[in-house]
């Protein structure tokens, strides 16, 4: 009797645990005095670090930006912190990711060509240290809630060996919110749920934007204030496939354009995740001391109901509506608070300014290619950077008016790429769909409005833009300022010198869900990955020219090799 009412009485304590955020959602401090709020204190160091990224939020769908959708939870913490407007990230998901793990650059890591497929056998390179590993050795324990997107072919990929202590989340870009499941083609569907290294089958069901802020919830209330901690949410949140519970669609009944309205709840709901983490920090005892850092991870897709209105362009664009990003930092340890910052800020910062705030070192002499922002951010100092290499894709399709004549000779405009010095920014090659949308409110477009902010079809492969003065790329000054391209496109390629080769292997079809009980997760065997190696090294010597093997099953492997590359770069 009495070991059954002991049984009872844990249940019932960890029900009301693990529902009391969605249950009491207004229970969020706004105020000193309130509940939640601890006495003021000389903080301890190093600060509690909580990095939470948003996917596919559009520049324009936050509150403090004027949007028609409800974020009052990151408005308030926005406007209570600093509020980073010049802050850029990358055009789409995998690159964001890994930028902000190893604070390096595309072109240095062999991922600057679209994402990593469910299919393929690629990863973060291993021999990266990431940056939870570095602040697993400066004491803090590290955890990971949400979206991987970053390679899952060998164990030794995945986020439980790249630096993470727990992991709760899907490993692929795109899985249904509910039940998890996600195709990669006809036919070629898995579960992708997982918790640590285990498929966790039995938390289907749960919507993953709750599912996650709950998990975040539990992380706080069973570890100490006392020992660092670094808490990563990656919200699959606002991606598609849009879904949302029904009461955050209801909020949104008179919204004319289906997309918009569904994407909107979605948001709406995230916000309100974000607010019961942050009540977490102070039930728990975190808050005075702790960083909270909110960044987007690409533009909005303007397909989906995301909008990037005034910039220019979408997701998977080099345009501004493509890599400028919502980002602000929320902390009481900051020296000056309320305000808009203008420090140009770049999501590969965040590994040495975090590294940094944790007591560690990281800088450029390490091989990094983000700075140590955080006197810029907290202090208001200048920012240590000066220019973002946005990329520089080989594989990406060529502009037909491109030429290497084109570019003075120093460089080739057909090949895809974007950088920004000063307050110069340069495209070369195709950039992506240049449309500015507005936010879609209404359910069609009169034909006269969508044309007017259409770009129209150029020969062209090159733009220049003064984006200090012109944020919103509408004059292209490339023909006025021949001097300032030249300059841009010598330092393209000072950093292409730098690169190394792109690594995007064809699919594998041991990676079907089939092969692994229905559901995604690693297939490679240490064979299979030491022939992968072996291949690879065999590939780059012959781009070199230094090896030229004559054989028609070479020929053909080549050739399909290389159309499966073709293939996969548009399917974004």
């Amino acid at each position: 009797m009495h070991a059954l009412t002991g049984f009872s009485l844990v249940s019932l304590l960890s029900f009301g645990y693990l529902s009391w955020d969605w249950a009491k959602p207004n229970l969020l401090a706004d105020g000193p005095g309130e509940a939640g709020e601890q006495p003021s204190a000389a903080p301890p160091q190093p600060p509690h670090i909580i990095f939470i990224l948003t996917d596919d939020q559009g520049y324009h769908d936050v509150g403090y930006h004027g949007s028609d959708i409800e974020t009052p939870t990151l408005d308030r913490l926005a406007a209570e912190g600093v509020k980073l407007e010049n802050y850029y990230i990358q055009p789409i998901c995998t690159p964001s990711r890994s930028q902000l793990l190893t604070g390096r650059y595309q072109i240095h890591t062999g991922l600057q060509h679209s994402i990593i497929r469910p299919r393929q056998p690629n990863c973060l390179p291993l021999d990266q240290v990431t940056l939870p590993q570095k602040l697993q050795e400066a004491g803090y324990s590290t955890h990971m809630v949400g979206k991987w997107h970053l390679g899952f072919y060998r164990k030794e990929c995945l986020p439980t060996r790249r630096g993470f202590d727990t992991f709760l989340g899907s490993l692929t870009g795109n899985v249904d919110y509910y039940t998890y499941d996600n195709c990669d083609g006809p036919g070629v569907c898995g579960f992708d749920l997982h918790e640590g290294e285990s498929v966790a089958w039995g938390l289907s069901g749960q919507y993953s934007t709750m599912l996650y802020a709950q998990r975040a919830s539990h992380i706080l209330a069973s570890h100490s204030p006392r020992r660092p901690l670094f808490l990563y949410v990656a919200f699959q949140a606002v991606h598609t496939p849009l879904q949302s519970p029904r009461e955050y669609l209801y909020r949104y009944r008179t919204m004319g354009n289906v997309a918009r309205r569904k994407y909107a709840a979605m948001v709406t709901c995230m916000d309100e995740a974000v607010r019961n983490i942050t009540w977490a920090l102070k039930r728990y005892g975190f808050y005075n001391n702790s960083v909270i850092i909110f960044s987007s991870d690409n533009g909005g897709q303007t397909f989906s109901g995301g909008s990037n209105w005034p910039l220019r362009g979408r997701k998977g664009t080099y345009w501004e509506g493509g890599v400028r990003g919502l980002g602000f930092v929320h902390s009481p340890l900051l020296k000056q608070k309320r305000r808009t910052s203008r420090a140009l800020v770049h999501i590969t910062d965040w590994y040495p300014t975090l590294v940094g705030l944790a007591g560690g070192t990281a800088s450029v002499t390490d091989g990094l290619d983000g700075y140590d922002v955080w006197p810029a951010i907290s202090e208001g100092q200048a920012s240590p950077r000066t220019e973002i290499l946005h990329n520089i894709d080989p594989l990406y399709n060529h502009a037909r008016h491109g030429s290497l004549e084109g570019g003075f000779g120093i460089w080739n405009t057909a090949v895809q790429a974007a950088i920004r010095v000063g307050e110069w920014k340069l495209l070369t090659g195709d950039p992506g769909c240049g449309d500015w949308i507005p936010p879609q409110t209404l359910a069609a477009f009169p034909g006269s409005w969508w044309n007017l902010e259409r770009m129209a079809s150029v020969r062209q492969a090159v733009w220049l833009f003064n984006i200090s003065a012109d944020p919103y790329e509408r004059e292209d000054l490339a023909d006025q300022r021949p001097d300032v391209v030249r300059t841009l496109l010598a330092r393209l390629a000072d950093y292409n010198r730098t690169a190394i080769p792109v690594r995007y292997p064809a699919e594998n079809p041991r990676a079907h869900p089939d092969f692994n009980g229905g559901a995604w997760g690693p297939w490679a065997s240490d064979e299979e990955e030491e022939e992968e190696d072996e291949e690879e090294g065999r590939a780059r010597i012959f781009s070199r020219g230094r090896h030229k093997k004559k054989c028609k099953i070479c020929k053909l492997r080549s050739f399909f090799r290389k159309l499966n590359t073709r293939l996969m770069s548009h399917r974004i």
